[in-house]
């Protein structure tokens, strides 16, 4: 009997221990992949990666890449994907050329209009037919850019000339740091954040908790677009005109940034406001330190199909894995 109750107080223990473990690898496992991988790389490259220069043209990918994932990181906090945000940039991006031709500050309202019908779009199908969130997203992808490839068949749209002496760090930096502060606000103050959460670890059980998770995602969808639709100005800023291949594979950018950062697949209590800025900037780091080890195109999609597929099986949760909404 005492033999039976002291193994079953070891048995405990450890799972105690597997447990504490397992939450200190979720919660600081991808601030210390990001360090080890600028330093992996700063060896690699010489020290090249963190040379000024570079660094300066590593920032400049930061910008329209962390504000997207802000929307995409509240989609899948509650459990979805978004396949079209590259489309809504795009043609966001296209309206915002338009109206900048006019006024400035009203192309920048346009923009986000026009990425928050985008994303009511996506999130009435997946909300009112009950249409798993990857399918509806992915047939608006091919919706959305098939609209930009139109609208440019005759060339680039380009922004008023006004707009490209936007382009400074500093203000983009500011733009960007506006949205952040508005998610982490919504994230950790107020009572959506809290709802997220708990669509994402179980829709059932938020229902009975006073949520209303099918108004909740179709918002989601529509902040996430409108989102979009902001950073649309950041990128237009950047590269003055606009053709049909804008905001191309942005969507498969995001979806690394963030697993990278962290983010449970499935979404839930796991999510962490960490997961968007460690993503992004991980992404990034890979993204310019690649090329500098790896010159051909091919070799640097096979290491980072390899990093990607070994960062979602050490951080994937098995135990909550569902299917994705």
């Amino acid at each position: 009997m005492t033999s039976t109750v002291a193994v079953k107080n070891i048995t405990e223990e450890e799972l105690a221990k597997k447990a504490k473990i397992k939450a200190i690898f979720s919660n600081f496992g991808p601030l210390f992949g990001f360090i080890g991988i600028v330093l992996l790389f700063s060896i690699l490259t010489g020290g090249k990666i963190i040379q000024p220069k570079n660094f300066s043209l590593m920032l400049s990918q930061v910008f329209v890449l962390m504000t997207c994932c802000c929307g995409v990181f509240l989609i899948m906090t509650v459990g979805g994907l978004d396949f079209s945000q590259g489309s809504i940039l795009g043609l966001s991006s296209i309206i915002f050329c338009w109206v900048s031709m006019y006024n400035i500050p009203l192309a920048i309202a346009a923009s986000i209009v026009a990425g928050a019908v985008m994303g009511a779009f996506n999130g009435f199908f997946h909300v009112k037919f009950k249409i798993a969130s990857f399918i509806v997203t992915m047939c608006s992808q091919y919706f959305f850019r098939g609209l930009c490839k139109y609208i440019t068949t005759g060339g680039p749209v380009p922004a008023n000339t006004n707009v490209t002496g936007l382009d400074l760090t500093w203000f983009k930096f500011l733009l960007m740091g506006i949205v952040l502060l508005v998610v982490f606000i919504i994230w950790h103050f107020t009572k959506v954040g809290f709802n997220l959460r708990a669509i994402g670890a179980g829709e059932t059980a938020a229902r009975f908790s006073g949520c209303r998770p099918d108004l909740t995602k179709f918002l989601v969808y529509v902040t996430s677009g409108a989102i979009t639709g902001f950073a649309s100005f950041i990128n237009v800023v950047h590269v003055g005109s606009i053709t049909g291949t804008a905001g191309r594979q942005l969507e498969t950018q995001i979806l690394i940034a963030l697993v990278l950062g962290g983010m449970p697949i499935s979404g839930g209590a796991r999510a962490r406001f960490s997961n968007i800025i460690l993503g992004t900037l991980t992404y990034c780091v890979l993204e310019k330190s690649l090329p500098m080890v790896f010159p051909v195109s091919a070799t640097q999609q096979l290491v980072k199909g390899i990093i990607f597929l070994v960062v979602v099986a050490l951080t994937i949760d098995h135990e909550s894995l569902k299917v994705i909404k």
